[in-house]
């Protein structure tokens, strides 16, 4: 989320209008205007019906929405959920404390755990009542939007837990941070990557310095290098007075960088020279400025893949990875999930006065077998649902499994024909093959090398709801391999394929 810098002299002026904004994302224009009339009262409303359009909203105000509404299905594929999945994960890229309610006519479980596992709140199936919705958007806002592992005490570590992995990690941040090279920060969404920028920066002699924060996904690419560098009077339409930017504001303190993979290739050069020798030019001016900062950078992508499918440089890579550091997963962390649990628990039972529910016996060792794949994000959520629902009682395995995303997710072949998985004691695939050879009359290496290579292919793109890039990631191709081996295959990337 991006902290405005200040502009020399010219602020806007703040609307007087207090209520919260709410972002309605649903291609019913009947509903939207349904729901605008009921709920104008406590917000005001941003109708949009498209994932693009969203998008463009959020990047347009200067400050996220702490709220959303978001329908599932939405065009091109109304009758699929895939685009409202993709919505929820890029609105939380591009403002990671807001609070998602999914309203849906696809009122499947499987659709709801999926939904609350990216990072959604909650989940209503349509019809809803309207003071119903309108008490779960209040009551949303209850909550504080903290990150993910704060902690209460300012002069502790942001980020929590005592698991050897993040022992492992602290001792990692304790070494680096007062070091003045950059750090770039790897994992997974929802692991707490901020977490450990903010922890480098309070324990580096540069913690009474600015610490400023600018995520490159919220931005509009036109407005970054404006944000980062800064720009003088009349350097583009708008620009009605000079204005510092990123690099100047930080001074000698830390400059966090976050979603770095999503930096427009046009600017990774005017970053590479500010991280070699700390030189930059505001926009639209001649005389160069330098810079004192350090940059700490965040990514969920793998930049090697990146640069491979030549969407950043590798030398910016090398430049901004000279120390790095990679975020566990929470499925990676065994006791600190329960010690999560604990922290978000009190936290949200000192918000509602309800006492803290407890897990029984089953249900905890049910907790402790979850992978979680939305990470710390996922378990936070899944708390406060908890919280809200059982505080003061005992939660038994089946309302904890209410809970879960614990559908599994079936592969098709576009051969017709899906392979057949491994046997659960097939250690030695040369030992099945050997058996598959003898038992079969009519077996065709390249027609089985193609199921499998369609059923891999197909899965990725169906964990990664159709987008191409993380497909090819979880592949472990470049995007133009991918799509060069879809073409050879004979698979539709179909309708929810975006692209990136």
């Amino acid at each position: 989320m991006a902290h405005l810098p200040a502009n020399d002299g010219n602020d806007l002026t703040e609307t007087a209008d207090a209520r919260p904004e709410l972002l309605i994302v649903d291609d019913d224009p009947l509903i939207t205007e349904a729901f605008a009339y009921v709920l104008e009262t406590d917000f005001r409303i941003i109708a949009t019906d498209t994932r693009g359009s969203a998008i463009r909203s959020v990047r347009a105000l200067a400050t996220p929405p702490p709220l959303a509404l978001v329908d599932l299905g939405l065009p091109p594929t109304p009758h699929q959920p895939d685009e409202g999945f993709a919505l929820i994960t890029e609105l939380l890229a591009h403002a990671p404390d807001i609070r998602i309610i999914v309203l849906s006519g696809q009122s499947e479980l499987a659709h709801a755990r999926h939904a609350r596992a990216l990072g959604a709140l909650e989940y209503l199936p349509k019809p809803v009542d309207p003071e119903r919705l309108r008490s779960l958007l209040l009551s949303a806002l209850e909550v504080e939007a903290s990150s993910p592992l704060a902690s209460e005490a300012a002069d502790g570590p942001a980020l929590r837990g005592d698991s050897d992995a993040i022992r492992a990690l602290r001792s990692q941040i304790d070494q680096l941070a007062d070091a003045p090279f950059p750090v770039l920060i790897e994992g997974e969404s929802g692991t707490g990557k901020e977490l450990v920028a903010q922890d480098l920066h309070r324990l580096s002699s540069r913690r009474e310095a600015p610490y400023l924060t600018l995520n490159c996904a919220a931005i509009s690419p036109s407005l970054i290098e404006s944000l980062l560098f800064g720009h003088t009077k009349g350097s583009f339409t708008g620009a009605t007075g000079s204005r510092a930017g990123y690099f100047e504001e930080a001074g000698n303190g830390t400059l966090f960088l976050d979603e770095i993979g999503e930096l427009p290739l046009e600017l990774q050069p005017k970053l590479l020279r500010v991280l070699e020798n700390g030189e930059f030019h505001r926009v639209g001016e001649t005389r160069p400025r330098y810079s004192r900062a350090r940059v700490i950078t965040a990514t969920n992508r793998d930049l090697k893949q990146a640069i491979r499918a030549g969407g950043f440089r590798a030398d910016l890579y090398h430049r901004l990875s000279v120390f790095a550091l990679q975020m566990p997963a929470l499925r990676f962390l065994a006791e600190d999930r329960l010690r999560l649990m604990r922290h978000f628990r009190q936290h949200v039972a000192a918000q509602t006065g309800a006492a803290p529910f407890e897990l029984d016996p089953e249900a905890k060792a049910r907790w402790l077998a979850y992978d979680f794949p939305g990470n710390v994000r996922e378990l936070r959520n899944i708390t406060i649902r908890l919280q809200t629902k059982f505080g003061g009682c005992q939660v038994g395995v089946a309302d904890l499994e209410a809970e879960l995303d614990v559908e599994p997710r079936p592969l098709a072949s576009a051969t017709g024909t899906p392979p057949t998985p491994l046997e659960p004691d097939d250690s030695d695939p040369t030992e099945r093959a050997m058996r598959e050879l003898q038992a079969s009359e009519g077996f065709e290496l390249d027609a089985t090398l193609r199921r499998w290579e369609v059923a891999y292919i197909e899965a990725a793109l169906r964990i990664a709801q159709g987008r191409m890039s993380q497909a090819a990631r979880l592949l472990g191709v470049n995007r133009s391999t991918l799509y060069s081996r879809m073409s050879a295959l004979g698979i539709d990337r179909g309708p929810a394929g975006d692209g990136v």
